[in-house]
């Protein structure tokens, strides 16, 4: 199934201090992961991550679009 990414800027914990970054999340379970980075690399790292840790097992099709490019991820 093909699902757009919700993606929300954020400053994340880092080891040392609070860094840039993104949380992308899946619109349908709600799941959130955490990726460091605010570039268009960052959030497809986010939509792979996604897709491997699913909490229902499904193997979606994660869409990131907005002011991330057009890219789609398998």
């Amino acid at each position: 199934m093909q699902i757009n990414v919700d993606i929300e800027e954020d400053e994340l914990d880092g080891d040392y201090a609070s860094v840039p970054g993104l949380r992308i999340s899946c619109p349908r379970c709600g799941h959130e992961v955490e990726v460091f980075g605010t570039d268009e690399r960052s959030a497809k790292r986010g939509a792979v991550m996604l897709r491997d840790e699913c909490p229902r097992g499904e193997n979606n099709f994660y869409v990131v679009e907005c002011d991330y490019g057009d890219s789609a991820l398998n």
